[in-house]
């Protein structure tokens, strides 16, 4: 068995609040179960969980891609 460190770190530890709320108005809109509302995610499936989190990838990258073809300046995360 390998040990392996946790590669879930944010780049930005201040954008875990945006991120949270980020996740719950996604999960909010696509109609998943309401047992996220309390801030446990356990009893969800993994479909639903994925779901939300395929999402949110899916509305970054359009808003990634929306800052690209208006000429905004992006640097990348190092």
């Amino acid at each position: 068995m390998s040990i392996r460190s946790n590669s879930n770190r944010l780049l930005n530890p201040m954008a875990k609040q945006a991120l949270d709320k980020f996740k719950l108005e996604v999960a909010e809109n696509l109609n998943i179960s309401d047992d996220y509302k309390s801030g446990y995610w356990g009893n969800l499936t993994s479909r639903e969980c994925g779901s939300v989190g395929g999402e949110m990838v899916k509305r970054m990258i359009n808003e990634y891609e929306n800052n690209l073809t208006n000429g905004q300046n992006i640097t990348s995360a190092k």
